[in-house]
């Protein structure tokens, strides 16, 4: 086929390699609250600090350069709580820097679209793979001067990555601008002050194995009890000797609480975060820790029990199971989730379909689930979809990055496997393959539906289209031949079975025509109820008995 891409080859995804669990701090006094607020607030200007000493080294930065702010916190705070700070702003510039370079290919992208739409007459139309020109005079004005525009906002990105500049806001830009729209977010400058400073607290401190319950900083007793390492300046206000502070709240791990038991009873390091909900006025703390690297199965293992392929849309899943040789079981399923609302509201519904997904999965007794490798990087742009402003908003809305993280590491726990695939096609040829041949009056097949076979089948190795059609696969399904083509039995060669080499009467002749056994008529021949009595004179009965020819016997 001309002008089809060459697909990538469906891969395994790796499993999870962190795990993090969070519990409430309870039952906080005054003096507990007083003391985190005042750790939050010192340690977060010493993080604030030193992430602007490393923005300011850009590309000269060095394992000197790091363990001279190392040094320089260390005096102010402690060495372990140094540590966790110079890394949390490590990560935070690399972040910085992946998100420039996604910037930067998101504008050679619109630059690219501009150009081409622009050397095209007015008024050109566009095919399925480019679109055309644009459609006045006025429409292709504004459009070079928005390209003018692109390109001097690349000019500006290019020589910030090449300069290694990057822009990075602790407690996050969006918030940042809410402060210029209160009134929209329902907001005060008052609760708004107090959501930035908890924002920007830093109380943080990552494992060590080997220390006492594998952290020193913030250590947590296998009884709850949390205590805390305070900075030099703040150890008047230790309750502990050694200059700690023990919490009254107690903290048990509903989720994981075995694992994270087994961990810190091994002084094995597990890291931990203290936070504060502005919004609900709670405090949590969240323990995480590494798990080794585990193998991903292979990828013929994943396959061995058949799949079931998952279409993405932007408001539900659109699931099918397919057995081993990728024929279509049972019926479609459907997962809704309502991605309008806040953040929290959306990520609870992703977590319900994905675990409604799950454990149908479970059930259906697959070992994998076949989904796409999504990224929409360069379909979000207003150049490439013009004035398709909802369709772009529609793309926009879909899950890509969030949903692999959270179905990688949900299956995980149950023991399922994830296959990716190449996305390219399947929403069309699945359609054009399968929706039509496996809708019935009590089967409603949609487009989605049949990419979610087209998906599976991919994941299973199979093309989306199989040689011979749906309907004929799905014949096979059932262990029947699939008969010859309608016209000659010689335009499409043998049937899709034969006799193997060594079946008796291979090379014999056919025996004789048998009557076509009713319906109802199993392979013994005998009935299961006798026939009713009718006054309508018939032929005598055969005596021949059915006999399945062996040349057509499929196992």
């Amino acid at each position: 086929m001309g002008g089809v891409r060459e697909l990538a080859a469906p891969f395994v995804v790796p499993g999870p390699c962190g795990v993090a669990v969070r519990d409430r701090l309870k039952h906080l006094t005054p003096r507990d609250e007083k003391v985190l607020r005042a750790v939050g607030a010192y340690q977060g200007a010493l993080a604030s600090r030193d992430l602007r000493a490393r923005c300011a080294d850009g590309l000269e930065h060095s394992a000197d350069t790091w363990a001279l702010r190392k040094r320089d916190l260390t005096a102010r705070s402690s060495s372990r709580i140094a540590g966790a700070i110079t890394k949390a702003t490590h990560d935070q510039w690399a972040l910085a820097r992946r998100c420039q370079a996604a910037h930067i290919r998101s504008l050679e992208a619109g630059i690219g679209t501009l150009r081409h739409r622009l050397s095209l007459p007015v008024g050109e139309p566009g095919t399925k793979r480019a679109a055309g020109g644009y459609r006045s005079k006025g429409e292709w004005f504004h459009k070079s001067r928005r390209l003018a525009a692109l390109e001097a906002r690349h000019a500006a990105a290019v020589a910030d990555w090449q300069a290694g500049r990057v822009r990075v806001v602790r407690g996050g830009k969006r918030l940042l601008n809410t402060r210029h729209h209160l009134a929209d977010a329902r907001l005060t400058r008052e609760r708004w002050r107090e959501r930035w400073e908890a924002e920007r607290w830093f109380i943080a401190a990552d494992g060590e194995s080997g220390k006492r319950f594998g952290n020193e900083t913030i250590r947590v007793t296998p009884d709850g009890e949390v205590s805390i390492k305070l900075p030099a300046p703040l150890a008047h206000l230790a309750n502990a000797p050694h200059g700690r502070y023990t919490l009254t709240a107690t903290v048990t791990f509903a989720h994981r609480g075995v694992e994270w038991a087994d961990r810190i009873a091994a002084n094995r390091a597990v890291a931990y975060r203290i936070h504060l909900d502005v919004d609900r006025g709670r405090w949590y703390l969240t323990a995480s820790w590494q798990r080794p690297i585990v193998q991903t199965i292979p990828l013929e293992a994943a396959r061995a029990r058949g799949v079931v392929g998952v279409d993405t849309n932007a408001d539900h899943f659109a699931a099918y199971q397919l057995d081993q040789h990728g024929n279509p079981v049972g019926d479609p399923r459907r997962f809704g989730y309502d991605l309008s609302g806040t953040t929290a509201h959306r990520d609870a519904q992703i977590r319900h379909a994905l675990t409604r997904l799950i454990n149908w999965a479970k059930s259906a007794g697959v070992t994998a689930i076949g989904i796409e490798d999504l990224d929409f990087t360069t379909e979000k742009t207003r150049e490439k979809h013009g004035r398709r402003k909802r369709f772009r908003q529609l793309i926009s809305g879909i899950p890509t990055g969030k949903l692999k993280a959270l179905l990688v590491s949900m299956a995980a726990e149950h023991g399922l496997s994830i296959v990716a695939v190449d996305p390219a096609y399947t929403s069309m040829w699945g359609a054009q393959h399968w929706q039509k041949p496996l809708a019935t009056e009590h089967r409603r097949m949609s487009r989605h539906d049949a990419a979610g076979i087209a998906i599976g089948r991919r994941a299973l190795g199979h093309p989306v289209r199989d040689g011979v059609s749906p309907a004929r696969t799905e014949l096979r399904a059932w262990g029947r031949t699939a008969p010859p083509p309608h016209d000659r039995s010689d335009r499409a060669g043998h049937r899709t079975a034969q006799a193997g080499p060594g079946a008796r009467g291979r090379d014999g002749t056919r025996p004789p025509a048998t009557d076509h056994a009713p319906r109802d008529v199993p392979p013994n021949g005998t009935r299961k109820r006798g026939p009713s009595a009718s006054n309508t004179v018939r032929d005598a009965p055969s005596t021949h008995q059915w006999v399945q020819d062996s040349l057509l016997h499929t196992g």
